[in-house]
């Protein structure tokens, strides 16, 4: 293994105001211990309550939707693969503060997902609320996993929410989500 320049990733991490990151295994005490850390640091700089709860819930719900999608998708000899995909980040960028996460997916999922972030990204703050109360009122049985926890990431989100699909080979694109709050 070449020399890691640790001094030019801090570097590098700092120019992109990257506060924090985590990449590999996503299990539910290393969401729950970097949950800590976020709030922690947004509490040190004295974040203001409304804005620290949101960056909050988008991280778990980001790190939890990874995870969650991992745990359904991976078996067989691609488990290590998948389980090693996830990322997500906490930056600050432009006085706001953006949550980003970012997978391995089946390409045969890509199409529902890209069809349901375009419909959030098609609704104002109201539709928003009004589908999620749609979607609260539904039966548990009914719900997909993630749609419920993107409704409400794009409910506290500033701008619509971002995302990006990059094609990593026949099986698989790499999906990021990204969410301005």
């Amino acid at each position: 293994m070449d020399n890691l320049d640790l001094v030019r990733l801090q570097e590098e991490l700092s120019a992109q105001g990257i506060l924090m990151s985590f990449s590999g295994p996503f299990s539910h005490s290393i969401i729950e211990e970097l949950g800590v850390a976020v709030k922690n640091y947004l509490e040190s700089a004295q974040v203001a309550r409304p804005a620290l709860m949101d960056v909050f819930a988008v991280y778990i719900e980001q790190a939890q939707n990874v995870r969650n999608y991992i745990d359904r998708r991976e078996q067989g000899p691609e488990q290590a693969r998948l389980s090693h995909s996830g990322i997500v980040v906490v930056a600050r960028k432009d006085g706001r503060y953006v949550v980003s996460s970012g997978n391995l997916v089946d390409r045969v999922d890509a199409p529902s997902l890209v069809a349901h972030l375009e419909r959030l990204r098609a609704l104002d703050k109201a539709g928003l609320k009004a589908l999620y109360k749609q979607r609260m009122r539904e039966p548990l049985s009914d719900r997909s996993g993630a749609g419920l926890g993107l409704i409400d990431m794009a409910r506290k989100a500033a701008e619509p929410l971002d995302y990006g699909l990059s094609a990593v080979d026949e099986q698989y694109m790499f999906f990021s989500l990204r969410v301005m709050i």
